[in-house]
């Protein structure tokens, strides 16, 4: 492909696509991160819920784009970015905690996610694992500590295929026994996408509630789930932040 074809989906050339790039779910997100943390943000692609733009942080070049809800639509994204020659990738983004002790706005570093976002399957055997890149689990908790977030929750999360629960059971039981740290969508996917190209991938998330006290609570996601709480924003502008500060340190 050449440097000035745009892509596909993402519409973006491969030559505005920066080696280090943020993803996040939400559009409005992606462009407040770009807005608030580069220098001279431009957008250099738009189409459904792929926005995409480019600038730079303390010099460095630095895309963020988003990439929607759920694994299958976030895969299209990873893919035209990795052939536009990103080579590493942090996803920011909100999760359900599963550990008790974790708070709204509290941030959780993933060091590696179950595959259960029904997309990976298409594309690797499911005995390939979703492990975050080491070095850039080290530079998300260097630029964590750098905001005073210290020790922040790190561990396994479980990237699911869909938000709310149907008829089958969710096994969260099984779940919280084997001490996952979280449950968000499209963490898994990355990381294989990035595993198989022998890429830097990882995830750092805001909690945005908290299974366990739900369940204790016996409330489900349909009467509490509020993501636009003020604790929440805040969290997710200081992750955005040190998501950026850590690609900046790879």
């Amino acid at each position: 492909m050449s440097a000035d074809q745009p892509l596909p989906i993402l519409r973006a050339r491969p030559s505005q696509i920066a080696e280090r790039v943020l993803v996040v779910g939400e559009p409005a997100r992606a462009q407040r991160a770009a807005e608030t943390l580069l220098e001279n943000p431009q957008e250099v692609g738009s189409y459904r819920e792929y926005l995409t733009l480019t600038g730079t942080f303390n010099g460095m070049p630095i895309t963020v784009c988003s990439h929607g809800v759920g694994a299958g639509g976030a895969s299209v994204a990873f893919h035209e970015l990795f052939q536009a020659g990103a080579k590493k990738v942090i996803r920011g983004g909100t999760c359900g905690a599963a550990r008790a002790d974790i708070n709204d706005g509290d941030f959780i570093i993933a060091t590696g996610a179950i595959r259960d976002e029904g997309a990976s399957e298409s594309l690797v055997p499911m005995s390939y694992p979703a492990v975050a890149d080491y070095r850039v689990v080290n530079a998300l908790l260097t630029a964590s500590a750098n905001h005073g977030r210290t020790n922040p929750p790190t561990g396994i999360v479980r990237s699911a295929a869909t938000f709310y629960p149907g008829l089958l059971d969710r096994n969260l039981d099984l779940w919280l026994h084997a001490n996952i740290v979280a449950l968000e969508m499209e963490l898994a996917i990355l990381l294989v996408m990035a595993g198989v190209r022998g890429l830097q991938a990882g995830g750092i998330f805001v909690s945005d509630g908290n299974m366990v006290r739900d369940r204790e609570r016996k409330e489900n996601l349909d009467n509490t789930y509020d993501p636009h709480r003020q604790i929440v924003k805040q969290g997710t502008d200081t992750m955005l932040r040190v998501a950026v500060e850590a690609l900046a340190m790879l």
